[in-house]
């Protein structure tokens, strides 16, 4: 005699486990291996920060020293991750790139846009900072540095990711939750 279940406890028990997948769906990227990664359950209770990136994008390029400063700074507290959206990037390229830049971060691919819908971000370099509790708190530019693609300030007078990144650890709130960059449009965004 074989088990029987009532047909409703085994439609919602499907149901759970389609919207657990849909759930882990959204968040998402794919590693250079071709895993699927979740970077926030990767992240064990940290504040992350995707930071969204091509490699053909001049901007992008520039701002690998200060990156790696950053992560590195808030190591203890706050979770890195580099996002590459281009949908035509082959792991290869990025490899390349990210060790050319001296890069020491985990590296995603969003060619489904799942992290930039998530991280409401449209230009690279962006990033989008999310508290302990999964919360965007902050999307836009690292900081002012550049006025526009052609022109930088020598140094940047303003430092929102850093703002950004220390308000998420104290659980306050971002000034401006959401700043533009100056950089390169992250191609087919529906």
């Amino acid at each position: 005699m074989g088990l029987r279940f009532p047909l409703r406890a085994v439609c919602t028990l499907f149901a759970l486990l389609a919207s657990a997948g849909i759930a882990r769906a959204q968040h998402d990227a794919i590693d250079l291996d071709g895993h699927h990664v979740n970077p926030f359950t990767s992240s064990s209770n940290k504040v992350v920060v995707l930071v969204f990136l091509r490699r053909d994008c001049p901007v992008s390029s520039r701002y690998a020293p200060s990156i790696q400063q950053m992560s590195k700074r808030y190591a203890a507290t706050a979770s890195f991750w580099l996002v590459y959206p281009d949908k035509s990037e082959i792991p290869q390229a990025i490899r390349k790139s990210a060790a050319d830049y001296g890069y020491h971060l985990p590296i995603l691919r969003d060619p489904e846009h799942a992290l930039v819908a998530l991280g409401r971000v449209q230009i690279t370099p962006e990033v989008a900072v999310f508290d302990r509790n999964q919360r965007l708190v902050y999307d836009g530019r690292i900081d002012d540095w550049y006025v526009d693609l052609t022109r930088a300030r020598p140094a940047p007078t303003t430092h929102e990711l850093e703002d950004a990144i220390r308000a998420a650890q104290s659980g306050q709130s971002v000034v401006k939750s959401e700043v533009r960059s100056v950089g390169c449009y992250i191609s087919d965004l529906e």
